[in-house]
């Protein structure tokens, strides 16, 4: 379908593996340009919903993200002093089609990269692409001075593309710092394995994230404060332990327990990108946060791009020319994408509510409303989690 044609896939994350993964196996001679020195990703966890797996599996990595993840069984709200469950969403009961897997980053890196690699893909790292070069055919320009030339270019190179302002030069305003930071550890698990479920604590002006990794050996902890001053941007920024400790002192026992245990840890400023304007320019395209960041509210950045992957492949392979072929990519996804960040955002709000009785009658509210009517919550987000792209 694609055999024959040459594309460039800007960034090796999740996203840009994921696309030069859907394209090879369509056909295309791709090649991956990665500014990082190796492909090497930071210890953080994953929730894969089942919209994302579709893809996973559709692609052939449905066993390989069985070996490494593990499939959810439940999520639950709690209160965030004590630890009182206010909302139990029964994940093994809701019967999707695919699995909702919790996976490490660097395992789902790992997996994308040996499929890319077997399927053709080339990868070349220490490549910092810093502009397009449109000098007779499409292409790239690297920091350096080289020039990377294709008929396709995609932009997989995140919430700080260097190529997004090219494609969108009106819908290229500075992000705005959220008054958000988010903290992330990685602790040793119990000695005994609890539950494969997701443990969302609820508090005022805060909330906390705990999810089992690998095999259940690790706890995953991502924890959001509410903060004035500015945090850089920034995956990678070591934060303090013993600050984090004192900054969730209130919530239950058993979180600041692993509070303590944590070891490294980071933190990030959470910042507003609103979603692209415009997608795609000539035969240049934007994908995953690069298009559409969102914030991490509703666990849904990874799965965009893989999403995004699935249908730009299959938009070029089902078109007459590379143009079309990116139109009706961009076509396919904006009003999704679009909703899901709007979503997310909502979350942001609901998770983070400071007046007690306002919070606590939202917290009755939601377990009320799902006893009444069991499936109630999780129902409302068919629309996300049970929609398939690769099935039309």
């Amino acid at each position: 379908m694609l055999i024959g044609r040459q594309a460039l896939v800007v960034g090796a994350g999740i996203g840009g593996l994921a696309a030069a993964l859907a394209l090879a196996q369509r056909g295309a001679s791709v090649t991956v340009l990665e500014r990082a020195p190796a492909i090497a990703e930071v210890g953080a966890g994953l929730q894969i919903s089942p919209n994302g797996m579709a893809v996973l599996d559709a692609m052939g990595l449905g066993p390989a993200m069985a070996r490494v993840g593990l499939p959810l069984s439940a999520v639950r709200l709690r209160d965030f002093a004590h630890g009182r469950e206010r909302l139990r969403l029964d994940i093994a009961a809701a019967k999707f089609r695919h699995p909702w897997m919790l996976v490490h980053r660097a395992d789902l890196i790992g997996l994308l990269e040996d499929a890319a690699r077997q399927a053709g893909v080339t990868i070349e790292t220490g490549v910092e692409v810093a502009g397009l070069d449109e000098a007779g055919r499409t292409g790239v320009l690297t920091a350096d001075g080289r020039s990377f030339r294709s008929g396709l270019v995609i932009a997989a190179d995140g919430g700080r593309s260097a190529l997004r302002g090219l494609v969108d030069p009106a819908g290229a305003a500075a992000p705005a710092f959220r008054g958000q930071v988010a903290w992330r550890a990685l602790v040793p698990a119990d000695p005994v394995p609890g539950p494969n479920e997701v443990q969302l604590y609820l508090g005022p002006g805060s909330h906390l994230v705990r999810y089992p990794l690998r095999g259940g050996r690790l706890i995953n902890l991502v924890a959001v404060e509410e903060r004035s001053d500015w945090t850089a941007e920034s995956w990678t920024e070591p934060g303090d332990p013993a600050r984090l400790s004192q900054i969730f002192a209130g919530y239950a026992p058993a979180v600041r327990a692993e509070l303590g245990r944590a070891g490294a840890v980071h933190a990030w400023g959470l910042f507003r990108r609103p979603v692209a304007r415009v997608w795609t320019r000539g035969k240049v395209a934007l994908m995953g946060d690069a298009a559409h960041a969102t914030l991490p509210f509703l666990a849904q950045g990874a799965v965009m791009a893989i999403e995004d992957a699935w249908v730009l492949a299959e938009s070029l392979a089902g078109s007459e020319g590379v143009e079309a072929g990116l139109a009706l990519y961009e076509a396919r996804r904006k009003a999704r994408c679009r909703r899901i960040v709007a979503a997310a955002d909502r979350n942001a709000r609901i998770y983070h509510l400071r007046l007690p009785g306002l919070r606590q009658a939202a917290h009755l509210g939601l377990g009320l409303g799902d006893r009444l009517r069991p499936g109630l919550a999780l129902g409302q987000f068919d629309w996300l989690y049970r929609h398939d792209v690769t099935r039309g």
